[in-house]
């Protein structure tokens, strides 16, 4: 027997009735009702962490998201987990006016600078006779791990990984992922060091 969950999902139209009631059209952030009476029994927000009073949290019933112990979000930041889930870890610092956008995973101990962008999300435009904005969106999950420093005003794209204690510089557009223990920067983003676990040193590549 089909759970009521299943039942909505199978039919479009009581898709589309839920949809409206937990989010206005064409909008993206869930109507008030939504936000103080149904998201704090759905989302996890472990011991010590905080929102700031003037982060958006366009957060969802339908999807994840958990912030992880002593992590922070800062003011003027937006998370929106409305097409994938966002999961941060434990002790990580998401600096001011981030745009942090699901499906991404966000590991223990990171620094994310400011105006940094982290989007899961990517909108189709092949369809040269219809608007982008109608087109459909496509999603992959971007993964951050531990111990990493995001600077400002980089750019995470779909599909990234990127891996233990590396680096992104200031001003990166990373399109491809980065492994562990790298420096990435620039536009592309190329790595220009790496650490050298034998001479215990970081070189440049």
């Amino acid at each position: 027997m089909k759970s009521f969950l299943q039942r909505i999902k199978d039919n479009p139209k009581l898709k589309n009735i839920v949809h409206w009631m937990i989010i206005p059209t064409n909008e993206a952030r869930p109507r008030l009702w939504i936000k103080w009476f149904v998201n704090p029994f759905f989302h996890k927000r472990n011991k010590g962490s905080k929102v700031r009073r003037r982060t958006r949290m366009d957060v969802m019933p339908f999807n994840k998201f958990e912030l992880g112990e002593y992590s922070i979000i800062e003011d003027f930041s937006t998370i929106n987990n409305g097409v994938g889930d966002v999961i941060i870890g434990n002790r990580t610092l998401i600096g001011m006016s981030n745009v942090i956008i699901g499906p991404v995973k966000l590991g223990n101990n990171i620094i994310i600078a400011q105006n940094v962008v982290i989007s899961g999300l990517n909108h189709g435009y092949q369809d040269i006779n219809s608007p982008i904005a109608n087109q459909k969106i496509s999603t992959s999950v971007i993964t951050i791990e531990d111990d990493c420093w995001i600077a400002a005003n980089a750019v995470i794209t779909a599909g990234v990984n990127i891996g233990r204690h590396s680096v992104i510089a200031a001003g990166c557009i990373v399109t491809k992922s980065v492994p562990a223990f790298c420096v990435m920067a620039g536009n592309p983003g190329k790595i220009i060091k790496k650490y050298d676990a034998q001479r215990g040193v970081w070189v440049k590549v």
